[in-house]
């Protein structure tokens, strides 16, 4: 493996060039990856609101309302001449008012309050809008200069568009942020200022040519753009400072630096490729979901780790063998303290805190199955954006609102009479806009206008426009979901469709559950399974894993203690992040504990396995904890911002438990360990260390 490493390493020029130009190419097909900022289209093709939507395009021109817009002090005739002005817009399919509803010619003191209310109330306007998939950007924007700042609008566009604005923003201000800090930490944990130039190079033109590879899929997620280039620098930076530790650990005994480089690449590449192959593993769960976010995520954080692990074994190598002489240049002493007081205290309170986490696990665990959860986009937009400020305001005013479109088979108008009139009859519904509710079921669809009769009527289907005061996203919302979808199917058994935000986000909600305990299953069985091969035991991947899922747990059960509603899809990713990511220190701390294992008595090994780790796994939690709290602090999205302070607080929980308590796990089970596990050789513990003994072996099963 040697000579083909030097032999590549002779090449390095080219080698070189290579990945550079690669770099170059990938940076120009960075700016060619579509961004899909909407959610909704990441459901399952077979989810009912999925066929819905799509049956409904098919039937009918417009679709049903999805943007609320609000005008302040206006007269009955001004917010007729508003809503024509809206009407007006491009993109803007059409638009609900009272004059849809009622007689305005008719006084409204004598009309139904209720529904006057409901669109006009306190000399406010209320419209229903249907804006357009396409260009939904501009159409905002020219409905906005029509009502003016002291207007306010509401939906899913505007949740999608705020999201679409602030997302490339905000990604350009914590690159900004995230690369200085985490250059910080490299030259505070490196032994030469120059060490974490090459770090950085490194990671930044894998990053680069996985941004720009993403081309492959034609789109991603917002999500996925935002954090995939942070989380693939966080979880892959140690690879890199891994491989340069050993090649200063050979050039220390004397050997050239082609020679050094060529034993390190060699010596590295075992440990460096299995550490690499669980955080893949763990992203890779995430294509087993059914809600496309995480196949979205899944694949492009998979494909960034590759990427990650080929540059920092053939392009890494390559650029530090013409570049060392400025390593030795910029040598400098090192920063990092010998953590030998940490080793002595986290030793004095293990013990303590192992009880601690014991009687913590069954409550965390329960906790994470108790939190409030969020699912679809409502929750995206920061407290004090015009977004939720907007919002907020036409809540106050009018209540919430959500609207539904319930197309059922033509034909059966006695049907269609007896179900619109058991839905008017709902408490939660304002109002149903159908053609046996507007025109009439005796009127022939030959006196009706083409224009009003397509909105209602198509070749198969009539159509019911349902307006429930009901938020887009409740336990009160999921309930009126299921109420419909019951009650059309005693009229229409299969035949009907029920579309909507509200909808939707029902249908993401019983589609994420379900993914749950499928992908941490798959997660935590694979990496098992990866631990099995690499320890030869039994025993130590449960320990491993047993020590990353309690952070876990702890981690998830924070929002719960602390009355926090979280977004599902930070949840669901965090599961299969924080495990992939983190495993790593385990495995790095149970691989030295068992070296140190066959010279030392347990504890003692216990003792110089933190002291020798720490830096380490301090080094690389704190690279994960600062591009975590980046995400958390700036990003103005609900989501990304719930995922980053999740993965901060989890690596920070990962190290502390990987230093504290799985040394105790490892010493207290040893009897287990030794009696499952092959090729382990175990110093006596009726010995002191030192003493030119023979270590005892483990008998072998």
């Amino acid at each position: 493996m040697e000579r083909a490493i030097k032999q590549m390493l002779k090449w390095r020029g080219a080698v070189l060039a290579l990945f550079l130009g690669g770099t170059i190419l990938c940076g120009v097909l960075t700016t060619m990856v579509g961004i899909n900022y909407d959610l909704v289209d990441y459901l399952p093709d077979e989810a009912p609101s999925t066929i819905a939507l799509d049956v409904m395009n098919e039937s009918y021109d417009k679709a049903v309302p999805n943007v609320r817009v609000m005008v302040r002090d206006v007269s009955i005739p001004q917010a007729l001449s508003y809503k024509e002005e809206i009407a007006a817009v491009d993109g803007v399919e059409d638009v609900i008012w009272l004059d849809d509803q009622v007689n305005i010619q008719v006084p409204l003191e004598i009309q139904s309050a209720k529904t006057v209310e409901d669109y006009y109330k306190d000399g406010n306007a209320l419209f229903s809008v249907t804006v357009a998939d396409e260009n939904q950007e501009q159409t905002l924007e020219a409905i906005r200069a029509i009502i003016g700042e002291e207007g306010a609008m509401s939906g899913n566009p505007v949740d999608t568009v705020n999201a679409q604005i602030t997302t490339d923003v905000e990604i350009q201000h914590m690159m900004s942020i995230i690369i200085p800090l985490m250059f910080c930490i490299l030259l505070f944990t490196t032994t030469s200022w120059f060490e974490a130039v090459l770090f950085m190079i490194n990671v930044g033109v894998a990053i680069i040519i996985n941004m720009g590879t993403n081309l492959i899929f034609g789109e991603i997620s917002f999500i996925t753009n935002t954090t995939g280039a942070i989380l693939q620098l966080a979880c892959s930076m140690d690879y890199a400072i891994f491989l340069l530790e050993r090649f200063e650990d050979a050039r220390a005994e004397g050997l050239a630096p082609l020679d050094a480089m060529s034993k390190a690449v060699a010596g590295s590449a075992t440990s460096i490729l299995s550490s690499g192959l669980t955080t893949v593993v763990g992203f890779v769960a995430l294509v087993a979901m059914r809600f496309k976010i995480g196949p979205d995520m899944g694949y492009v954080l998979a494909k960034g780790i590759a990427i990650s692990l080929l540059t920092t074994l053939v392009f890494m190598p390559c650029m530090t063998i013409c570049c060392y002489k400025w390593i030795d240049k910029t040598a400098h002493r090192s920063f990092m303290p010998s953590f030998e007081k940490l080793a002595k205290g986290t030793n004095r309170v293990k013990r303590l805190v192992t009880i601690g986490v014991a009687v913590l696990l069954i409550p965390c665990f329960l906790a994470q199955h108790q939190i409030s959860y969020m699912y679809g986009t409502s929750g995206m937009a920061s407290p004090d954006s015009q977004v939720a400020m907007d919002r907020e305001a036409i809540e106050d005013l009018f209540g919430q609102s959500s609207t539904f479109a319930l197309m059922v088979p033509r034909g059966n108008r006695a049907y269609e009479q007896e179900l619109n009139d058991r839905l008017k009859d709902l408490p939660e519904v304002s109002s149903v806009l159908s053609y046996v509710e507007n025109a009439g079921k005796s009127i022939p669809e030959a006196y009706v206008p083409k224009d009003q009769l397509s909105q209602l009527n198509s070749d198969e289907y009539t159509r019911m426009v349902i307006t429930a005061r009901l938020p887009s996203e409740s336990n009160e919302t999921f309930s009126f979901v299921e109420k419909v979808r019951n009650m059309a199917e005693e009229y229409y058994p299969g035949a009907y469709h029920l579309a909507g935000e509200s909808v939707n986000v029902y249908d993401m909600k019983d589609t994420i559950t379900a993914d749950s305990i499928k992908v941490n299953a798959i997660a935590i069985g694979a990496i098992a399974v990866i631990l099995l091969f690499t320890f030869h035991s039994f025993s130590l991947p449960i320990l491993l894993l047993l020590t990353i899922e309690s952070s876990i747990y702890i981690n998830m059960a924070v929002p719960y203690f602390t009355d926090q509603t979280l977004n599902y899809i930070g949840y669901l990713i965090i599961s299969s992040v924080q495990l992939g990511a983190t495993v790593d220190y385990a495995i790095l701390f149970a691989n030295r504990y068992f070296e140190n294992r066959t010279s030392m008595v347990k504890s003692e090994a216990a003792f110089r396995t933190i002291q020798g780790t720490a830096g380490s796994i301090l080094t690389s939690a704190g690279i994960m904890t600062s591009a975590g709290l980046v995400l958390g602090f700036v990003s103005t999205n609900g989501v990304i911002s719930q995922l980053g302070i999740l993965i901060a607080r989890g690596a920070v929980l990962s190290a502390i438990l990987v230093l504290v308590f799985l040394p105790t796990l490892l010493t207290t089970l040893e009897g287990l360990i030794r009696k499952t596990t092959k090729k382990q050789e175990f110093y006596p513990e009726n010995q002191k260390t030192g003493k030119e003994l023979e270590p005892c072996k483990t008998p072998t099963n």
